[in-house]
């Protein structure tokens, strides 16, 4: 229990001060890398992924570390810290306020603890696995839609949306006729504590890394959802697609998910 604590206090911490130091910065942004064609990274992602490891470090300088940035830091401990230090980094750069800030930590390959913040709203969401998942102290819990048809979705595409056919294009027609209405946001993150919370009934997206889901995959299972690959086979953070629900419109969603370009 002294362990369990000690991890939660560091993760909320870390991800406090890391949405301190975003919403310093913002507005203020004067230098964007582009890693890709549409896929960039803002000195505010570089200064909050240092502060959250200098804080992780203080209390536990054995563990690994793997974050979005900087990739990695393997020390052959049990224990693993998986860090976006700002999902949604194209939102903050264009001064869209929908971001946030994902910590979670991997024990032995299973993610034990979920934090994600967002500074905008204030919203602090956080998970432990078999205790629940909470938002601002608060225990939430997904919502109880049961159809595909009256349900609000969240999605996201991929950074080689121009390069490849696999992009979700598809997918997202095929949902588009089928349900309520798709939100996409451009933080997976937030998109899954969200589903979380109740307000979205269920999310997809593809080609997704582990800070993308880590934190994010634990809070709706907590929550009483249901995450798995495409075809409805058991999720790991490492595999690129994830269909998260509040579990009664999944087998809904794999159908639709099936009639999509293979991956």
């Amino acid at each position: 229990m002294k362990h369990a604590n000690q991890f939660r206090r560091v993760a909320i911490q870390a991800a406090l001060k890391g949405g301190e130091i975003v919403q310093r910065c913002r507005g203020r942004v004067k230098r964007v890398v582009y890693k890709g064609v549409v896929n960039l990274v803002t000195e505010a992602d570089r200064l909050s992924e240092d502060a959250i490891i200098k804080i992780i470090r203080k209390d536990f300088p054995e563990h690994n570390i793997l974050t979005e940035e900087s990739k990695g830091y393997e020390k052959g401990s049990d224990y693993k810290w998986i860090i976006d230090p700002l999902d949604g980094t194209t939102n903050y750069a264009h001064g869209f306020p929908v971001y946030c800030i994902s910590i979670a930590l991997e024990k032995r390959g299973e993610i034990i603890l979920g934090v994600v913040y967002n500074p905008v709203l204030g919203e602090l969401f956080v998970s432990e696995k078999n205790k629940g998942a909470f938002l601002n102290g608060r225990r939430i819990q997904v919502s109880t839609q049961k159809e595909l048809s009256r349900s609000l979705l969240a999605t996201g595409f991929p950074y080689d949306i121009r390069e490849t056919q696999v992009n979700n294009l598809d997918h997202f027609k095929n949902f588009a006729l089928r349900a309520q209405a798709i939100r996409r946001a451009g933080a997976a993150a937030l998109d899954l504590c969200y589903l979380a919370k109740g307000i979205f009934d269920g999310f997809w997206e593809l080609k997704l890394s582990p800070w993308d889901t880590a934190a994010g995959s634990l809070m709706v299972k907590e929550a009483g959802g249901k995450v798995t690959d495409f075809m409805g086979k058991k999720f790991n953070i490492y595999q690129k697609n994830i269909l998260a629900t509040n579990g009664k419109i999944h087998t809904q969603m794999i159908t639709v998910l099936k009639m999509g370009k293979k991956v």
